[in-house]
């Protein structure tokens, strides 16, 4: 576990709760870390650690609504009672102040997995000029049609019940239809990974795996259909890194297929630096995946040409 948990008064009224560890080799750069859904920071000190013996200065908060951040509009499965879109990317702006103040003049990269990566993406398109690289993992920007219709089914639970309570019918058609699509599951979680010991850590862990509330859900989509908008990726200078990567067994980004449509969709927008790994026999966590160490392996060396060039 992280060694000590830290706060920071975001100007949104949150308290955020957040991990850092320092460079352990000479500086590169600093490396702000986005979670995902249903999660918390906490599990991203491995990987923290790895990219700090890199030379990076590592900061990883947890969103309103997840883990040990407080915020009197967000309770737990919540960003917020209104505007949870525009709340939880200054979180993300207060974090990089920080960071900034105290590593002047270090390049500052965003990592953002799953839901931390439509986060991560919609903080670079609202603030370009505040991050030098971006790092999606295993988002879907791309549902299509289903997304639209869980659009609809949100707004009319919304109608029905209201927006503050979890919602019935999204964890049956996302995680529920996840987990059933894996062939002799021995849990309904074993589409995040294939680590037996992995999803057990998750399922006790009494700060993953709740239910998200109809706000949030509604929230998740206006990041998932923003972000890739035209008068949104104008924003970004054309030569900004971005780097993407894939699960080709994972089911919450179609098997690794919304990686590539975003992948291809940037470069069709004219983005220059688009990398794209796709690890075929992955699940959703790359980063507590078999292969694991290879991936972050891949993503450091990345990190050092982006800072290298910066």
């Amino acid at each position: 576990m992280f060694a000590e948990t830290r706060h920071l008064d975001s100007p949104t009224g949150a308290t955020l709760a957040y991990h850092h560890l320092p460079a352990q080799a000479e500086a590169r750069g600093v490396l702000l870390i986005s979670h995902g859904l249903a999660e918390h920071s906490r599990r991203y000190e491995g990987f923290a650690r790895a990219m700090a013996a890199r030379g990076y200065h590592i900061y990883a908060h947890d969103h309103r609504g997840h883990g040990e951040t407080v915020a009197a509009d967000a309770p737990l499965g919540r960003f917020a009672r209104r505007n949870g879109v525009d709340a939880v990317i200054a979180d993300v702006l207060a974090m990089r102040e920080l960071a900034a103040t105290a590593h002047p003049g270090l390049p500052i990269i965003l990592f953002g997995h799953s839901m931390g990566g439509l986060i991560s993406l919609n903080v670079a398109v609202t603030h370009p000029d505040k991050f030098d690289a971006v790092t999606v993992w295993n988002s879907n920007f791309n549902p299509g049609p289903a997304g639209r219709a869980a659009q609809v089914i949100l707004k009319t639970e919304r109608m029905f019940k209201g927006s503050d309570v979890p919602s019935e019918l999204l964890p049956k058609l996302t995680f529920g239809v996840w987990g059933r699509s894996v062939e002799n599951r021995r849990t309904e979680f074993d589409w995040l990974t294939r680590i037996p010991e992995e999803v057990d850590k998750y399922i006790a862990d009494p700060l993953c795996g709740f239910n998200a509330s109809v706000s949030l859900w509604l929230d998740l989509f206006e990041l998932t259909f923003r972000a890739p908008q035209k008068t949104y990726l104008d924003r970004l200078r054309r030569d900004m890194p971005i780097h993407l990567v894939g699960g080709g067994h994972d089911p919450a980004t179609n098997n690794g297929k919304a990686i590539a449509w975003l992948s291809n969709h940037l470069k069709r927008s004219g983005f220059s630096h688009i990398s794209l790994t796709i690890h075929q026999d992955m699940r959703h966590e790359t980063l507590n995946e078999i292969g694991a160490g290879a991936a972050i392996a891949d993503f450091a060396d990345w990190c050092q040409r982006v800072t290298a060039k910066s």
